[in-house]
């Protein structure tokens, strides 16, 4: 049966009451499951609920990781667990079954999450909301006229509503920080090649896509770092090992950090007043709390990176829709397809390999001018986005008369500019929800590190978790 005040613990809290023989792990299941059932009607977070799944792998005995018995919720696009069927958010994909367990979901296993369902994605993980022709609109536990963001944003809505502690995430562009960002949460970005990719995919989307997840509190984020973290078998690239351990890093005073401030980058709209004001006033409490802040201009043609980063995603998907199809023996069509995702796969097959090495090219150049400026920095602060969450049909894949770089400019120019630059880089870079906005919304901001170093984002993460605290905030609809 369900447990009293499930909600309010993180994972490592669950996991705790499971080692101390308080509740079983059947008990979280069912407290998970009960709160799914009563909240997502509204929300429309959980594609498939997995009772009879979890309770299975309970019964073949569970590892004693660090999340033993904890609910978990893995998203229909990237990782996924023998069985396991998805739609990628897309009425072309509807169906697709999997044969076996991705690394990183062997090593969930391992760290003792149990996987009780799937969540809510768009089509093909190509937009900041999720609200997909497949599954429809998914809900702002917040305010559910709002955004959930996206790509991971069924992760943000079951997380921040307390359907579970913890769920997968992936992010190309911003997908988990965009989500954490929209619902109140943590969401960590790794460094390039902190956790594994195999064994379907090597350099995943041309270097610029990670798989973690999305969290409550930094400690859970820290502790399932260490879990996941490390190269598997045939890997294309990994990061540095960590000095110490993500959880001892966020257990650590961060020291005195010296801070670039970034409210505006090339080619992106300023961002909103109320953003601005609560950048100012990050600033000022990193100040209090010892820390030396600067502002700083990054310099970088943005119409290249913009064309760039457009091709490498188009390639991507487009490879991906052609796999689909075959599975699935449906055809590409608008029938099949949303409209943008419809326009990407045109644009990907008229590429060629000459555009995609220029492409690669301006990647790199845009990396080395970031590098150059963070050798001054341990830490880059922006805003996590440009201006308050979205409404919900803001950002409507479907809308037609859309083409591939028009849909580019409408996601990032104001929306998102923040993100998508640092899956470019590869650098570490979490999403914090420090404040609200003046309609009761989160409104958080992003902090980043140098590459291989998410212990200094942890450890500052942690510090301005207490200092500015964001647990007693929950959302109406919550638990």
């Amino acid at each position: 049966m369900p447990i009293e005040n499930y909600s309010d613990y993180d994972g490592l809290g669950l996991a705790d009451l499971v080692r101390r023989r308080e509740v079983s792990p059947r008990e979280l299941v069912d407290s998970a499951v009960d709160v799914i059932e009563r909240l997502n009607p509204q929300i429309n977070c959980v594609v498939q609920e997995l009772r009879d799944h979890a309770i299975a792998e309970i019964k073949r005995g569970l590892p004693h990781g660090a999340f033993r018995g904890v609910p978990f919720l893995v998203k229909e696009f990237g990782m996924h667990f023998k069985g396991m069927k998805s739609s990628f958010g897309s009425r072309l994909a509807a169906g697709v079954q999997f044969d076996s367990d991705t690394e990183l979901m062997t090593r969930c296993k391992n760290a003792g999450l149990v996987t009780i369902g799937t969540t809510t994605t768009p089509e093909m993980a190509f937009n900041a909301n999720s609200e997909s022709v497949a599954y429809g609109p998914t809900c702002n536990p917040w305010n559910l006229g709002h955004s959930v963001g996206g790509s991971s944003g069924g992760a943000g809505a079951a997380v921040a509503s307390g359907m579970v502690p913890i769920a997968h995430a992936n992010d190309g562009g911003g997908s988990i920080r965009i989500p954490a960002a929209c619902n109140g949460l943590v969401g960590m970005k790794p460094t390039r090649g902190r956790t594994p990719t195999g064994p379907d995919s090597g350099i995943f989307l041309w270097g610029l896509a990670i798989e973690f997840a999305v969290t409550r509190t930094v400690r859970d984020s820290a502790a399932l770092l260490d879990c996941l973290a490390g190269p598997d078998d045939g890997y294309f690239y990994t990061a540095e090992p960590p000095k110490r351990g993500f959880l001892a890093a966020a257990m650590t005073p961060p020291g005195r950090l010296r801070v670039g401030v970034i409210e505006q980058l090339p080619g992106c709209a300023k961002p909103a007043a109320e953003n601005k004001t609560r950048l100012n006033e990050t600033r000022r409490l990193l100040e209090e709390l010892g820390h030396v802040c600067e502002p700083v201009r990054l310099k970088y043609d943005a119409e290249a990176f913009n064309e760039s980063t457009i091709r490498l995603w188009a390639v991507t998907l487009g490879h991906t829709i052609e796999q689909f199809a075959n599975m699935t023996g449906r055809k590409i069509s608008s029938s099949t397809l949303e409209h943008v995702s419809l326009e990407v796969y045109h644009y990907a097959k008229k590429l060629n390999a000459m555009e995609m090495e220029w492409a690669m090219g301006v990647q790199n150049q845009v990396s080395r001018a970031v590098g150059a400026v963070m050798k001054n920095y341990d830490v880059l602060l922006t805003p996590g986005l440009g201006r308050e969450v979205a409404k919900l049909g803001e950002l409507n894949q479907n809308a037609k008369g859309v083409d591939v770089m028009g849909w580019w400019k409408q996601l990032m120019y104001d929306y998102t500019p923040y993100t998508p630059l640092f899956n470019t880089t590869g650098q570490p870079s979490v999403m914090l929800p420090l404040w609200q906005s003046k309609k009761g919304l989160p409104l958080a901001m992003q902090f980043v590190g140098r590459l291989g170093d998410e212990e200094t984002l942890y450890s500052l993460a942690s510090q301005l978790e207490q200092a500015q605290p964001w647990s007693d905030r929950k959302p109406v609809h919550f638990g």
